[in-house]
């Protein structure tokens, strides 16, 4: 069994993808990151960095129960365990992986820190709204002009970078980072694709009414952009 550790943000929704697509039996632990559970000491246990998602392999290496942080890495460790989305072949294996560290590494942070300074940021930051919203746009570009050539971000199969990448791209995502999709055909024909996989649409659905956050109090914003995480 798979203990999910989770809340249903671009990076949740990944591992809940995941674990739709590969089918292997799992429980979902809600953690609620408005209520600030991300912070408690059982759930930072688990996830040092005080992040969803999280999960716990009660069958994990050597038969023992093992907890995986970063939703990159829980990726790869799904994929691993069941063979899946994890091609044999190095040259396609390495293709994932490039593209799934293009996601990590540049399309998470900074999409998520456009989305900050677009909604969130409690001051007007003209500057930062500027500098990372063109950045997004420049990611987009990136990923538009790949899409063009091949059906999937690693090539001809559907694999862990579309899984990652998909969450940030679908259309409240777009619509919270002042993004046209029309301006990036490429990426909307590839995220309709998406959209329409029966294990993305059950992964998306996991506590899909309860990520309300509308104009965050000033908690819930403690709780998540807040002085709060820093204080552990």
């Amino acid at each position: 069994m798979i203990h999910h550790y989770y809340w249903p943000t671009p990076n949740g929704h990944k591992t809940a993808i995941m674990l739709e697509e590969i089918g292997i039996a799992y429980e979902t632990h809600p953690v609620n990151v408005l209520k600030g559970e991300q912070h408690e000491p059982a759930f930072l246990s688990i996830s040092p960095n005080n992040r969803i998602p999280a999960i716990v392999d009660d069958d994990g290496p050597g038969g023992k129960p093992y907890s995986v942080f970063e939703s990159g890495a829980i990726l790869m460790y799904l994929a691993e365990k069941t063979g899946k989305f994890w091609p044999d072949d190095t040259r396609k294996r390495h293709d994932v992986l490039q593209w799934l560290m293009f996601q990590m590494g540049n399309v998470g942070p900074m999409f998520g820190q456009n989305g900050y300074f677009q909604g969130y940021c409690p001051e007007d930051v003209p500057l930062a709204r500027e500098r990372y919203h063109k950045i997004t746009r420049q990611i987009y570009g990136v990923l538009d002009r790949r899409l063009g050539e091949r059906p999937y971000l690693a090539g001809e199969s559907y694999s862990l970078a579309d899984i990652a990448t998909y969450p940030w791209t679908m259309p409240r995502q777009v619509e919270m980072h002042r993004i046209d999709l029309a301006e990036y055909p490429n990426v909307a024909r590839w995220n309709q694709d998406i959209s329409q996989r029966p294990g993305v649409q059950r992964g998306i659905a996991v506590l899909r009414d309860d990520m309300r956050i509308g104009n965050p109090t000033r908690e819930t914003y403690d709780n998540m952009f807040g002085n709060k995480q820093f204080r552990q």
